[in-house]
């Protein structure tokens, strides 16, 4: 076997929480809210007594999610209809108010794993030799709902990485409207069939860039004909549904990288963001930015969806649209090609494929690139993170399921020029579950969701059974020697 497993290990930690208002008996279809009954109990609690249980749950909570005095507030306030008109909440009612209707969610409370590897946008600091790397992870929590977090990890001087330890507490951001363009909107309602006399008619009143608020002023302008329509009110509320899935999320500049939690806020995304696959990015202008695909799953149905950021603090998210932007496992090229986004798919959920777009938002179908050929990919084939642009060619991670759903990992070299043609593949997987490596959440799997290289190394962090991160390195010239010439 060639390249060597480091002692670095990144371990899920239940003590990584957010606060999240909790409403008790919303969403049962057998229950009702009981917000009026909580109110009216911490209302009657004796006034010492709840001064005390202020005084203890701000000691305890605030260590855990930050300024918990504003976090309480801010709940109290989304209750406050259930408060009599007369009623005069104090301060400390006010505290336990606001953390009676407050939970706790641990986001990597079961498990942590598929990571991917960029280079930090801050380099500062460093001894000669050294990379600060942006190492993004999947983070599993209750209800196995998925959630992007960050870690920071510093490779070199020599063969070392070294996790930096992980900031608490955890920080969410402020959300925003994302943008459209009108062209781009109209492409993803025809890749989800919802073209029609409605939908039609609203575009046409759309500006060039629009925002959920110009939408609105659009839909107010529709004749009575269309609004009247038995279908309108599914009509409207789906290109509200689709206008609110593009957002923004902005966190605190000062915050640092490994306390910024990305969870879910569109419909689409409400049961998990998996799978980040993050790419350093540069334009045809020479301007770089951090893109990254991942996986949207809303409980039903999945979708490839994109992350662009300037800073890793602030972060646009869209979705995706055209025939090649289906299924799991988009990783994007890191720059133009033949003046072209390009990205390795997995379309047809066993191949990789390629998919192309002029805009970065919808992709078509360009070609296959790999079919499973050995045993240890015999199941289905797919990436392991955005390929690597070497002197020799395109380094391609990817990942082969083979018997007792075993996942392994191997690698293909594709052509500079058209990434189609594989020059060279692994015809031995060179990271296997073996050992220690078989136990997990999900036994007998690694996986990874992009290396990186410095100084022709290429430093692979791995997810060892969904449950903990370990890292890999192998030089890229005994890598791409140890590839099988096609």
């Amino acid at each position: 076997m060639i390249g060597s497993e480091h002692d670095a290990e990144l371990l899920a930690d239940p003590g990584r929480v957010v606060a999240r208002l909790f409403l008790p008996g919303e969403g049962v279809a057998s229950s009702h809210s009981r917000a009026a009954e909580i109110v009216r109990r911490v209302l009657e609690i004796p006034s010492p007594d709840v001064e005390d249980l202020a005084r203890d749950l701000l000691e305890v909570f605030s260590a855990r999610v930050g300024d918990a005095s504003e976090l309480f507030a801010s709940h109290t306030e989304a209750v406050s209809s259930r408060l009599r008109s007369e009623s005069t909440v104090s301060p400390a009612q006010s505290v336990v108010l606001g953390a009676s209707f407050t939970a706790e969610y641990a986001v990597e409370g079961a498990a942590l794993c598929n990571p991917s590897a960029v280079q930090h946008p801050d380099q500062s600091g460093l001894e000669d030799g050294q990379l600060r790397v942006a190492v993004a992870l999947r983070a599993i929590g209750e209800g196995h709902i998925s959630s992007i977090g960050f870690a920071e990890a510093v490779i070199g001087p020599g063969e070392r990485w070294e996790f930096v330890e992980r900031v608490t507490p955890l920080t969410t951001p402020v959300i925003a409207d994302g943008q459209w363009g009108r062209m781009q909107f109209e492409q993803a309602l025809e890749h989800d069939h919802y073209l029609n006399e409605l939908t039609s008619a609203v575009l046409g009143r759309l500006p060039e860039r629009f925002t959920p608020s110009d939408l609105e002023d659009a839909l107010a302008a529709l004749p009575d004909q269309l609004t009247r329509h038995r279908d309108s009110r599914v009509d409207r509320e789906t290109l509200r549904r689709m206008a609110a899935s593009a957002y923004v999320s902005r966190f605190d500049e000062d915050s640092a990288l490994s306390q910024r939690i990305l969870l879910p806020v569109a419909d689409e995304e409400d049961h998990g963001m998996e799978d980040a696959r993050f790419a350093r990015t540069t334009a045809a202008d020479g301007s770089t930015e951090y893109r990254a695909t991942y996986t949207a799953y809303d409980g039903h149905a999945i979708a490839p969806r994109l992350i662009t950021s300037p800073d890793l603090a602030t972060f646009s998210i869209h979705r995706l649209s055209g025939s090649a932007a289906r299924n799991k496992g988009m990783a994007l090229f890191p720059r133009l090609i033949g003046g072209e986004h390009l990205a390795l798919s997995r379309t047809d959920g066993q191949n990789i494929s390629l998919a192309r777009s002029a805009d970065g938002f919808d992709w078509s179908d360009a070609g296959m690139v790999h079919r499973p050929v050995e045993p240890w990919e015999m199941i289905q084939t797919g990436n392991c993170g955005s390929p690597i642009e070497t002197e020799r060619g395109w380094l391609a991670l990817i990942h082969g399921v083979g018997p007792m759903r075993t996942y392994s990992i191997g690698a293909l070299l594709l052509d500079l020029d058209d990434p189609r043609k594989v020059l060279a593949r692994s015809a031995t997987p060179f990271l296997v579950p073996t050992g220690e490596r078989r136990n997990g959440y999900v036994p007998n799997v690694v996986y990874s969701c992009g290396g990186i290289v410095h100084q022709n190394t290429l430093w692979v962090p791995f997810g060892v059974g969904d449950h903990r991160i370990r890292v890999f390195s192998v030089t890229v010239d005994e890598l791409i020697e140890s590839l099988t010439p096609c």
